[in-house]
C-alpha cells in the first residue's frame, strides 16, 4: 500500500511541474472587477502614473489613477507594489500561428499561398491558436498580433488575433485589416537584407536571373501590379457583373479605406513607388521592412505614410549604412513625425524580442515611453484598432501586463502577470515547462 501512495506522489509531483500545453486553456471571462494596485502605470501614451490603480469590469478599463479604492468583496486584486504595468504589447505584422517549423517541415506551414495576385486568401482561417510559440509570447509581454500571409505579388489579407483563445473565430481581434502587397527589388542582392530575400533579380517571378536587369523587371513587374489595380478599380465600379470576379472583389477595402495597403518592401525605390500607389489609386499605405526609410522620413510624413520597421538587431542594409543605422532609424523617423511601430521578424528568436528590439531603440534616439508607444498605441494606430486597445485608457479593452523590473530590459524583465479583455491569462510555455521537467530530474530547487 505503502508503495501505491508513493508511486501515485511521484506521478502528482510529475504532473505537478510537468504540465503539457495540451492542458494550459484559454481564460474563461470573468464577470466581476479586477483591480491592478499600488503600480508604476506606463499608459503607453507618453503618460506614467506612480503608484496608480487600474480598475477592470467586463473586459474593459472603467477607471484609472491615484486615489482609486477597492470595492466589492469578489474583486480580484493585483498587487503590483514594486512593479511596472504596461498596455498588452502587439505584434504588427507575422507569420505566427501559420508557420510552427520553418520551412524545413511543409507540414507545419500555411503561410504562403501559390499565385501572384491572391487577394482573397484572408490568413485568419487558416491560424492555428493551439501553436506553441502563441505561449511563449505572452510570456514576454506580446498579447494581439497581425497575422500576415505571404508569397507571390499580392499575398492576401491580414487579420489581428489576441493571443488567449480556443479557435480562430475567438481569436479574431479585428478581421481582414490589410492587404499585402511584395514589391518588387529594384537591385540584385545575394543572400543580402533589404528586399528581394537573396533572389537574382530580387523578386521571384519578377522577371530577374543571371544578366537581367533587376531595375528594369522590378518596374515591368510594377506595371503589372497597377494593370491588377487598376482593373480591379474599373470592376469595382460596374453596378453589375455577369460573373462574380472573387480577386477584385477582394479589393473593394482598399478602395473605400476600410482596408490598408501593407507594401513590403526595404529599398528607397520600393517606397517611392508605394507613394505613387497612394498618389494614383488614394490607398492608406504602410511600408513593411522599411530599412532605409530614414533616407526618405520627411517625404514619407509628407504623404501620411506609416512604417512598420521589421528589425532591429540587423546589420545596415547597404555598406554605406552606418553600422548601428538599425538602431537609429526609429530615433530618425520619430524626429520627422513618421507613425511607425517596430516589430520582430526573427525566425530564430520566434517574434519573443519585441519589447527588447524597443529597448534597443530606446539607447539610439527615442525616450523609453516613445520606445513603448511604437509597440503599443502606434502599432494599434496602424493596425486600426488603436479605439480598443494600444494604451490603458478608460473604455479600452483591459489588454495589460504587469513586470518585475523594466519591460524594455531583458535582464530585468520579468512578466508576472497578464489580462487580456480581462482575463487574467496563462503565462505557462513550452520552455518553463522543460525547466521544471529537468530541475525536477536533477532534484533542482
Amino acid at each position: 500500500m505503502k508503495k501505491i501512495f508513493s508511486t501515485l506522489s511521484a506521478i502528482l509531483l510529475i504532473a505537478g511541474f510537468v504540465k503539457a500545453q495540451e492542458v494550459v486553456y484559454p481564460a474563461k471571462e470573468f464577470k466581476g472587477r479586477t483591480y491592478i494596485t499600488n503600480g508604476t502605470v506606463h499608459v503607453g501614451n507618453g503618460t506614467v502614473l506612480e503608484n496608480a490603480t487600474i480598475e477592470v469590469s467586463n473586459g474593459k478599463i472603467t477607471n484609472i489613477g491615484t486615489g482609486i479604492s477597492v470595492s466589492g468583496s469578489d474583486s480580484k486584486v493585483i498587487d503590483a507594489k514594486g512593479k511596472h504595468v504596461y498596455p498588452g504589447l502587439i505584434l504588427p505584422s507575422t507569420d505566427l500561428g501559420l508557420k510552427e517549423i520553418g520551412a524545413g517541415v511543409r507540414a507545419s506551414n500555411d503561410v504562403t499561398e501559390l499565385g501572384d495576385f491572391n487577394t482573397n486568401i484572408r490568413s485568419i482561417t487558416a491560424y492555428n491558436t493551439d501553436s506553441r510559440v502563441i505561449g511563449v509570447l505572452r510570456s514576454n509581454g506580446i498579447l494581439l498580433a497581425s497575422v500576415t500571409p505571404e508569397g507571390g505579388v499580392v499575398s492576401g489579407s491580414s487579420s489581428v488575433v489576441q493571443l488567449d483563445a480556443w479557435n480562430w473565430e475567438d481569436a479574431a481581434y479585428k478581421m481582414d485589416a490589410g492587404m499585402h502587397l511584395n514589391m518588387p527589388s529594384f537591385i540584385t542582392r545575394f543572400g543580402r537584407r533589404g528586399g528581394g530575400g537573396g533572389f537574382p533579380g530580387g523578386f521571384p517571378g519578377a522577371g530577374g536571373g543571371a544578366g537581367a536587369d533587376p531595375a528594369k523587371a522590378a518596374l515591368d513587374k510594377v506595371e503589372e501590379i497597377k494593370s491588377f489595380f487598376r482593373q480591379a478599380k474599373a470592376y469595382l465600379a460596374e453596378p453589375t457583373h455577369n460573373s462574380t470576379n472573387l480577386k477584385f472583389e477582394a479589393t473593394k477595402g482598399l478602395f473605400d479605406k476600410k482596408q490598408k495597403l501593407f507594401v513590403h518592401g526595404d529599398q528607397v525605390k520600393q517606397m517611392l513607388i508605394a507613394i505613387d500607389f497612394v498618389k494614383e489609386f488614394g490607398f492608406d499605405v504602410v511600408i513593411v521592412g522599411g530599412s532605409e526609410s530614414f533616407q526618405i522620413a520627411d517625404l514619407l510624413k509628407a504623404n501620411n505614410i506609416s512604417v512598420i520597421l521589421s528589425e532591429q538587431h540587423a546589420l545596415p542594409a547597404t555598406e554605406d549604412d552606418d553600422i548601428d543605422q538599425p538602431y537609429k532609424t526609429p530615433g530618425v523617423l520619430q524626429k520627422a513625425g513618421v507613425l511607425f511601430a517596430l516589430n520582430d521578424a526573427s525566425d530564430n528568436a520566434r517574434y519573443r524580442n519585441l519589447s527588447y528590439n524597443a529597448g534597443t531603440a530606446a539607447t539610439y534616439g527615442l525616450t523609453k515611453e516613445q520606445a513603448l508607444q511604437s509597440i503599443t498605441l502606434n502599432a494599434a494606430k496602424i493596425l486600426g484598432i488603436d479605439d480598443k486597445t494600444g494604451s490603458l485608457e478608460k473604455g479600452k479593452d483591459a489588454n495589460i501586463v504587469v513586470t518585475d523590473g523594466d519591460l524594455l530590459d531583458m535582464k530585468s524583465s520579468t512578466v508576472t502577470n497578464a489580462l487580456i479583455q480581462g482575463r487574467e491569462v496563462s503565462l505557462d510555455n513550452k520552455q518553463k515547462q522543460l525547466y521544471e521537467r529537468y530541475k525536477y530530474k536533477y532534484g533542482i530547487k
